[in-house]
């Protein structure tokens, strides 16, 4: 079923949900009070321009991240959307205080702690606080505000929509594109890692490893166990599981040779860019559309998110009909 979450995702949800989600980049947005160096006043509360360019600084290094960039063009539109997202967020987290939200401190412990599980270990965690500017006091701030907005738009949005059963046939009939499973095919493989530059000697040493475990395979050894032994490959560990995967998804050679063998195969040594291997088929799964009882879950949720967007949208507009919101134009040297 080819319904992403990013498509799913409503957009002023997600803009609800930035102040737990961005946490994971540090971004902090620590109130300030000072008239110099202001974005926005927001029934009181200062959102200074600094905080707004610790803002704006994340969203361009996500962007670098998934190779984007950014023109100096689109800069202030940029700035602009990150302003309005954060004015959003200060009205949603003010109205959730004065419907009396709370959050125990075992869910903040809790949320710091995957937050925390991201890092290989304390001290690369620390650093991270460091080289941000913030403290972890500061993120536990985040993880508050962030979950009681969450908690804000789900008892006064998210608990009054509903999704028929007529509206999520209507959508299965009418995408029937999104419900097409293509061929797949699940299967385990062994790997001896060699660079494609590799010299000849190195080459033919890698080679002479995987016909050595091929012998083994003839011989009726167990390949999962052979692959935990002898797999230089990150599903080693798995007995060389790489699940079910589709046409596209694997290096040329390597797709062909898992597609063209029959279940409980072993192929023959193939050599990719990463080296050589030797697979296993496990099972295949023709071609089909998936059935309207299989998708139904998803495709619920799919639709209240959208509904979640339009009501959400109108939820905060009826906020600002009554909050005193000033904004000021970026200060210029």
């Amino acid at each position: 079923m080819k319904i992403s979450s990013k498509t799913t995702a409503g957009l002023l949800m997600g803009v609800c949900l930035l102040a737990v989600s961005a946490l994971t980049a540090f971004s902090a947005e620590t109130p300030g009070s000072a008239p110099e160096g202001r974005a926005a006043v927001v029934n009181g509360t200062v959102i200074t321009l600094q905080e707004v360019d610790k803002e704006l600084d994340g969203a361009r290094s996500r962007m670098a991240a998934q190779g984007r960039t950014l023109t100096d063009a689109q800069l202030p539109e940029l700035r602009e959307n990150i302003l309005e997202g954060m004015i959003t967020r200060e009205l949603l987290f003010q109205q959730s205080a004065k419907e009396g939200i709370s959050i125990a401190p075992e869910t903040v412990k809790e949320q710091l702690g995957q937050i925390k599980s991201q890092f290989p270990d304390e001290a690369a965690y620390q650093a991270r606080l460091k080289e941000m500017g913030v403290t972890e006091a500061d993120i536990s701030q985040q993880i508050v505000r962030g979950l009681t907005i969450e908690e804000l738009i789900e008892t006064k949005v998210g608990q009054k929509i509903t999704v028929s059963e007529e509206e999520g046939k209507r959508y299965y009939e009418e995408n029937p594109n999104f419900f097409q499973q293509t061929e797949q095919v699940h299967a385990r493989h062994i790997l001896i890692k060699v660079a494609p530059d590799a010299d000849q000697a190195t080459k033919a040493e890698a080679r002479k490893s995987i016909e050595a475990v091929e012998k083994k395979v003839k011989a009726g050894e167990d390949f999962e166990a052979l692959a935990v032994a002898h797999s230089q490959g990150p599903s080693a560990p798995k007995g060389g599981d790489l699940g079910f995967f589709g046409r596209g998804q694997m290096v040329a050679p390597f797709e062909e040779a898992a597609f063209a063998l029959e279940p409980g195969k072993v192929s023959g040594v193939v050599e990719t860019d990463f080296g050589y291997h030797l697979i296993q088929s496990v099972e295949k799964k023709p071609a089909e559309t998936i059935p309207y009882e299989t998708a139904k879950d998803q495709i619920t949720q799919f639709l209240k998110q959208q509904k979640m967007q339009t009501e959400v949208a109108r939820y905060v507009e009826e906020l600002k009909k009554t909050a005193k919101i000033e904004r000021f134009p970026p200060q210029t040297s």
